[in-house]
């Protein structure tokens, strides 16, 4: 029987994960604060991103 031959496997870097589209990878999304009877918009405010939950990373790829 020949003896057993084994390939050393090549070591690939570790594949960065995709960025969350809707904030951009920060983790937070603009969020517009309306004030008065009539609800006009003041200004923004971060809010925590829904879709990656604060993470900046894509949770479908």
């Amino acid at each position: 029987m020949a003896p057993r031959t084994t390939k050393p496997t090549p070591s690939t870097a570790p594949a960065e994960p995709a960025v969350c589209k809707p904030c951009g990878g920060t983790g937070n999304v603009p969020t517009t604060v309306r004030v008065g009877r009539k609800r006009r918009p003041v200004g923004q405010q971060d809010g925590l991103c829904l879709n990656c939950l604060g993470s900046g990373t894509d949770p479908d790829a």
